[in-house]
């Protein structure tokens, strides 16, 4: 072979690795990225008509301001929630740290979005349950709705 046609394949080889890295890294970046909850409502602009009815606003929900445990190792235990996110698992650095072995390390996350708390399986590998049925996507979290993770049970409460 010449050197010409030895070179050529040399950069060929170097252009298919460089595409086979930047596919592995796009791929693994759609993978990882944290799931957005959804816009709970889209506000209209106000009408002439919206503006003369009788009709009262929707009242605002206050945010529920606790997490109770109800059972489990941890059971009666009152985590104050002051609008902040909580993170759930066995890590360290978690704020509710559960000594279960079926709980993951980053189990799940509890957030506030609007005048609602969601909740979002963090990937965990024995699942995050919500009044029975397991948890596949973030969903709004509703007060006093049992959330199972491994032996613990919890719910929201004002």
């Amino acid at each position: 072979m010449s050197e010409l046609a030895i070179t050529a394949l040399r950069f060929g080889l170097l252009a298919l690795l460089w595409i086979f890295v930047f596919t592995v890294i796009s791929s693994q970046g759609r993978s990882l990225q944290i799931a957005r909850p959804a816009r709970l409502t889209r506000r209209k602009k106000k009408t002439d008509q919206d503006v003369s009815s009788d009709t009262p606003p929707p009242p605002t929900r206050a945010l529920p301001t606790k997490l109770v445990i109800t059972e489990g190792p941890l059971a009666g235990r009152t985590i104050p929630l002051n609008g902040q996110p909580l993170l759930i698992g066995r890590a360290q650095d978690a704020g509710l740290v559960l000594e279960d072995d079926y709980a993951s390390g980053r189990h799940a996350r509890l957030f506030p979005q609007g005048s609602r708390w969601f909740l979002e399986d963090l990937g965990s590998t024995n699942g995050t349950f919500v009044q029975g049925n397991q948890l596949t996507r973030t969903t709004p979290l509703e007060p006093n709705v049992p959330v199972r993770i491994g032996k613990t049970v919890m719910e929201l409460q004002a």
